[in-house]
């Protein structure tokens, strides 16, 4: 059993688990966070590999949602819950979660991206 251990997201101080755990956390539905993104907030822009390990082994979803975090152009990457990516993307569309026109396949980051363009940069 998981055992859930409350972290502020903005106290931690150096990149880890917990932290991208704890942020992860604030998403709310409706909104996706990249892989980049969540890497950068919890204090490592460099660790997107990391974050996306994480989200594979996270023990506590979905209190911790990992399938609210998706690919810098808004492509949808790994999900190890059952149903895979089509399980992730109808847990996104139940949560209202746009998806781009052109390619049915892509969130559409401007609509329901937690960051602005301008917080991503």
């Amino acid at each position: 059993m998981f055992e859930y251990r409350y972290i502020n997201p903005m106290s931690a101080s150096e990149f880890s688990r917990e932290r991208v755990y704890a942020i992860l956390r604030t998403i709310p539905s409706g909104k996706v966070i990249t892989y980049g993104q969540l890497a950068k907030l919890a204090g490592n822009p460099r660790a997107a590999r990391a974050v996306g390990l994480y989200m594979r082994t996270n023990p506590d979803a979905p209190h911790t949602p990992c399938h609210r975090v998706v690919a810098t152009d808004g492509s949808l990457h790994g999900y190890s819950g059952p149903g895979g990516i089509q399980e992730k993307k109808q847990l996104l569309i139940r949560e209202g979660v746009t998806f781009t026109s052109k390619r049915a396949d892509k969130v559409d980051l401007a609509q329901s991206g937690f960051l602005s363009n301008s917080q991503n940069k």
